[in-house]
C-alpha cells in the first residue's frame, strides 16, 4: 500500500476515506524540521549552508512514515498546495532519504489538491509530480533571510535597548506601520467646519432631506463655514427665503459584486462582520478545509475553476431563479504579479450546500463558511439595478442652493445574498429613499439646522485594514499574515483595545531605533521588492543564494556599525529622533525640555527595566518628575500627582494626599515625621483614577479596615477591608492575624455597606468549599470530541491562565490567545507537545523493572 503523507491526522481522516484500503495516509503533524534556535545555523561564509534538525516531536512521526515505508517502497506526499507545503514534502523527503528510509528504487511522487474531495484527490493522484525545487528555493531563501534578520538584529536589540525582544524583517515593517499611524493621530488637529441641513416638505405633505450645496451664488466647500456665525447667517439665509425644486435628474445605475475570496479579502470581510482575528480566522478556515468543505484557504488567486463557475451559476438559479444568472460567467483576473499561493479563490466543495445543510457545529466554523459560500455565489450574480436622483432646490434670487439624494432599488441582484462590510461607518445619504417630487413645484420648509462637524484622524488599524495595507505595499504573503499580526502582540509591541491595534512604549522604542540604525531595513519598498525577488526565485526566474548575498553583504555591514554604540548613545539619538513628538513647541515659546517641576533639569526619555518608557528630569534624584512616554497632555499634567504628592484637603486636621509609590497609587493621613514615621496609609483600588479621586472618598479608603461587628457563633470579629486581590472579609481576632477565615467581596463598594447577615453567609460558604472538593469546574470553551485519540477537550480556567484539558494532560495555552480562539486544531498541537513529557517520564522507570527480573531469575 502506497504511502499518503498530509500534514495533519484530521486531513488524513477525511483523505483515507476517499482512498480507502489501498493506501496507507499518515500526518506529518506540520513542518518536521527546522532551524535550531542558535548561532550557525545559516552560514553565510558557506554559500549560507543550512542546518536543519528533526523537532523532538516530529521524530515519532517522521518513524512512523519510515516504518511504513518497510512494508510498501511508494510514497506519495501530499501537502497543501503552496510554498510552505512543497517546503513540508522536501523536508520530508530530505529527512528520510537521511534515515534510509528512501532508497534509489522508492516511488517517490508529488500530488497536490486545492480541495479535499473525492474528485479532486482522485484525479491528484492521476497527476503527480516531482517536488517543485524553485518553489522550496523560494522558502529557503525565505527561511535564511528571516534567521540571519532575527539571529543578528535581535541581540543589538537586547544590548542596545533594554526591554526589546525581537525584531523580525517583516514584523518590523508591519510595527512600523501601526507606529506610524499612531504619530499621525497624536500629531492631528481637528479643524472645525460647519453644514446647515433643512428638512423640507413637497406640496402632498411629504419630509425630505436636503443640505445647503450654495451660498451667494457659490459652491460651498467644505470649510466655508468654519464657525457657529457663518452657519447661523448661512441658516438665516435659507429661512428668509421661499424656496422652490429647480431640478429633479433620475438616473440609472448599477453595482456589481466583489470578487470571490482570497486569504487577506477573507480576514478582513471576517473581522469587519464577526470581529475575527487573523489566526482565529484562519484556524477556522483550516478546519472547514480539512472536512472537505472549502478550498484551500492560504492564496492570493481570485479566480474559479470552470466546473466551480457552473456549479455557483446552477445553484443560483436553483435557489433565486434564473433571473439572478447573468448571461455570462463573471472571470476575475489575480492581481498578484506572482499569484502561486494556490491559484484559485477561497470557496465551498459544493456550491449547493448552504451552512444548515452542512450541520456544522462549531460556531465560529458555521459563521465562516456561511461567509464564504455567500460571497462565492454573490460574485456570480447578475448586478444590481439602482435609481439614483439628484434634486436641486434654491431660491428665485440664486442665494442658496439645497440638495436632496436617494436611491432606490430597482432589482438587488447579488444584495440579496450579500453585500461587502466596510471597514469604518460611513454615513451616505444616497442610500436614503425621496418622495415624487416635481420641478417647479414649491419646497415647504419645515427645519433648517446648523451642524458642528470636526475633522477626525485617520483610524487606528484593526487586524483586517493592516493585512489590507500590508498586501497593497506589497508586504507579506497569504501564509504569513496571520503570524505577523500575532507576533507583534505576542511580543507586547502592539496591543488590542477594542479590535483597534496600538502601539505600546517599547515597540515605538524599538522602530526609532530600526528607523535610525537599520531604516533601508524597515522601508516599505525594500522589503516589498524583497518579496518580489522571493516570488522571481519561485518562478525559476532568480537564483536564491544571489538574492541573499546581495541583502547580507550590505545587512552584515549594518550590524558591525552599531556594535560600538553605548547605550545612553543610543537612548539621546532616539530622543533627538523622538523630540518633536515628545517635546513640542510650546505656545509661549519657552524649552519645551526644560522641568516643568523644578525649572532646573532637562526632560529626556528614559527605559524601565520592563522595557516601557516614561519622561523624567535629568536633576534625578533631587528632582522626580515623570509623565508618559509621549507627548504632554495639559489637561492629564493639571491633574498629575507631583512627586511630593497630591493635596485633596483636610480631615480631622490632617493633610489627605495621593502618592504614587512602588506598588501603586495609594492615599496617606498627614505627614512622614520624626514622631510619624509611618502615617495612615490605603491602596488605591484598580478600577478607581487616582488623578480623580476627591477627599471623601479619600477619607472613607482610610476608614479601613472596618469593622462589622461580632460573629454571631463565636464573638471573633468580622472585617471588611481591601486588600492586594480586591475587597474581601476576614474573620479573625484582628486584620493582621494570619489565620482565620477570608472570603472575597463582589465589589468594591460592598466593603462599606455589608451587613453582618450576608457576611456571615459568605463566610460560611467559604469554608463548606473547603470541606470538600466541590462541583466540578465548568469548562470555558467546550471543542468537542480528541479527532484521534477520543475523549472531551475543553479550555478551562486555571490559576495561572487558562489551559487545555483532556483526560489527564492539561497544557497551557500561549500567552495573549484568548480561550475563545483556541481552535480543536491548536488544542491537539499543545496537548501533542505536553503528552511526550508524561510518557518519557513513565519510560524512566522502565529499567528497575528489568533489573528486576534479572534478580529474580
Amino acid at each position: 500500500m502506497p504511502v499518503v503523507v498530509v500534514e495533519s491526522p484530521a486531513k488524513a481522516k477525511t483523505i483515507n476515506k476517499y482512498l480507502g484500503s489501498d493506501y496507507t495516509v499518515l500526518a506529518s503533524y506540520g513542518h518536521v524540521r527546522d532551524l535550531p534556535p542558535k548561532d550557525g545555523s545559516v552560514d553565510p561564509d558557506n554559500e549560507f549552508d543550512m542546518l536543519w534538525e528533526v523537532a523532538s516531536d516530529s521524530k515519532k512521526h517522521v518513524k512512523a512514515i519510515a516504518d511504513a515505508l518497510k512494508d510498501d517502497n511508494a510514497l506519495i506526499l501530499a501537502t497543501d498546495p503552496d510554498r510552505e507545503g512543497e517546503a513540508i514534502s522536501w523536508h520530508l523527503q530530505e529527512a528520510l532519504t537521511k534515515r534510509k528510509s528512501i532508497k534509489k528504487d522508492t516511488d517517490v511522487k508529488r500530488v497536490t489538491f486545492n480541495a479535499i474531495t473525492k474528485a479532486a484527490v482522485t484525479e491528484a493522484m492521476k497527476n503527480a509530480r516531482q517536488v517543485d525545487m524553485p518553489l522550496v528555493e523560494a522558502y529557503l531563501a525565505r527561511r535564511a533571510l528571516d534567521y540571519l534578520v532575527g539571529f543578528n538584529l535581535s541581540p543589538v536589540l537586547w544590548r542596545k535597548l533594554p526591554g526589546a525582544k525581537s525584531a523580525g524583517r517583516v514584523q518590523s515593517v508591519c510595527l512600523r506601520l501601526i507606529t506610524e499611524r499612531e504619530m499621525e493621530i497624536e500629531a492631528f488637529r481637528a479643524r472645525e467646519y460647519w453644514s446647515v441641513k433643512a428638512v423640507l416638505a413637497s406640496p402632498r405633505g411629504q419630509e425630505y432631506e436636503a443640505r445647503l450645496v450654495s451660498l451667494a451664488g457659490k459652491k460651498l466647500e467644505k470649510y466655508d463655514l468654519e464657525n457657529q456665525t457663518a452657519a447661523e447667517m448661512a441658516q438665516q439665509a435659507i429661512t428668509s427665503r421661499d424656496l422652490k425644486i429647480q431640478s429633479v435628474e433620475a438616473k440609472p445605475a448599477s453595482r456589481n459584486p466583489s470578487a470571490p475570496f482570497m486569504t487577506s479579502t477573507l480576514q478582513q470581510e471576517a473581522s469587519r462582520k464577526f470581529g475575527m482575528g487573523a489566526r482565529q480566522c484562519m484556524s477556522s478556515a483550516q478546519r472547514l478545509y480539512e472536512a472537505g468543505h472549502i478550498t484551500y484557504m492560504r492564496t492570493d488567486g481570485i479566480d474559479m475553476a470552470p466546473e466551480a463557475v457552473q456549479n455557483a451559476r446552477d445553484a443560483i438559479k436553483d435557489r433565486y431563479g434564473a433571473d439572478y444568472v447573468p448571461s455570462s460567467p463573471r472571470m476575475y483576473k489575480n492581481k498578484a504579479k506572482n499569484a502561486q499561493e494556490a491559484h484559485e479563490c477561497i470557496r465551498p466543495t459544493d456550491m449547493a450546500k448552504d451552512a444548515a445543510s452542512l450541520k456544522i457545529s462549531d460556531d465560529d466554523q458555521r459563521k465562516l463558511y456561511d461567509l464564504i459560500w455567500k460571497r462565492t455565489l454573490a460574485c456570480q450574480m447578475e448586478g444590481a439595478r439602482l435609481e439614483r436622483t439628484t434634486v436641486e432646490i434654491g431660491s428665485d434670487d440664486g442665494q442658496v442652493g439645497l440638495r436632496a439624494t436617494g436611491q432606490v432599488v430597482l432589482f438587488d441582484g447579488f444584495l440579496r445574498v450579500y453585500e461587502e462590510g466596510r471597514d469604518d461607518d460611513v454615513v451616505d445619504d444616497d442610500d436614503k429613499r425621496l418622495p415624487q417630487l416635481s420641478e417647479g413645484e414649491p419646497a415647504d420648509k419645515r427645519s433648517v439646522t446648523p451642524e458642528q462637524h470636526f475633522t477626525q484622524p485617520p483610524p487606528r488599524y484593526t487586524e483586517a485594514t493592516l493585512v489590507k495595507r500590508m498586501e497593497e505595499l506589497g508586504i507579506g504573503r497569504p501564509s504569513t499574515y496571520a503570524s505577523i499580526v500575532t507576533t507583534i502582540q505576542d511580543r507586547e509591541y502592539v496591543r488590542k483595545d477594542r479590535n483597534r491595534l496600538i502601539p505600546e512604549d517599547k515597540g515605538r522604542l524599538v522602530i526609532a531605533f530600526l528607523e535610525n540604525y537599520f531604516r533601508k531595513y524597515v522601508g516599505y519598498n525594500f522589503t516589498a521588492g524583497l518579496e518580489e525577488e522571493l516570488d522571481d526565485v519561485s518562478a525559476g526566474d532568480r537564483n536564491y543564494k544571489d538574492v541573499l548575498g546581495r541583502f547580507w553583504q550590505d545587512f552584515s555591514a549594518a550590524i558591525a556599525e552599531t556594535s560600538e554604540l553605548r547605550i545612553t548613545e543610543v537612548l539621546e539619538k532616539i530622543n533627538e529622533v523622538l523630540e518633536p513628538h515628545l517635546f513640542p513647541p510650546l505656545e509661549d515659546g519657552g524649552d519645551p525640555r526644560l522641568c516643568p517641576n523644578c525649572g532646573v533639569g532637562r526632560l529626556s526619555m528614559r527605559t524601565a527595566r520592563s522595557g516601557g518608557a516614561f519622561i523624567g528630569c535629568s536633576n534625578y534624584p533631587e528632582c522626580r518628575y515623570t509623565r508618559p512616554f509621549g507627548p504632554p497632555d495639559p489637561e492629564a499634567e493639571a491633574s498629575a500627582i507631583p512627586p511630593e504628592g497630591k493635596l485633596l484637603g483636610e480631615d480631622q486636621g490632617d493633610e489627605i494626599r495621593v502618592f504614587k509609590g512602588r506598588f501603586g497609587p495609594y492615599v496617606q493621613r498627614g505627614e512622614v515625621t520624626e514622631e510619624n514615621k509611618k502615617p495612615p496609609r490605603q491602596s488605591i483600588p484598580k478600577d478607581w483614577v487616582p488623578e480623580d479621586l476627591e477627599l471623601d472618598r479619600a477619607v472613607m479608603l482610610l476608614s479601613l479596615p472596618r469593622e462589622i461587628g461580632p460573629h454571631p457563633e463565636d464573638g471573633v470579629m468580622v472585617w471588611a477591608n481591601i486588600g492586594r486581590y480586591g475587597p474581601y472579609l476576614k474573620h479573625a481576632e484582628s486584620t493582621s492575624d494570619r489565620g482565620g477565615t477570608n472570603a472575597n467581596l463582589e465589589g468594591i463598594d460592598e466593603v462599606w455597606t455589608v451587613g453582618m447577615n450576608r457576611a456571615v453567609q459568605l463566610l460560611a460558604e467559604k469554608v463548606a468549599s473547603r470541606g470538600g472538593r466541590g462541583a466540578a469546574a465548568k469548562p470555558l470553551h467546550e471543542l468537542g470530541e480528541h479527532p484521534d485519540e477520543g475523549g472531551p477537550v475543553n479550555v478551562m480556567k486555571g490559576k495561572y491562565g487558562p489551559y487545555v484539558k483532556w483526560g489527564k494532560v492539561n497544557a497551557t495555552i500561549p500567552k495573549g490567545t484568548e480561550p475563545q480562539d483556541v481552535s480543536m486544531e491548536m488544542a491537539v498541537q499543545l496537548i501533542a507537545e505536553k503528552a511526550p513529557k508524561k510518557k518519557t517520564a513513565r519510560k524512566t522507570a522502565a529499567p528497575k523493572k528489568t533489573a528486576a527480573k534479572k534478580k529474580s531469575a
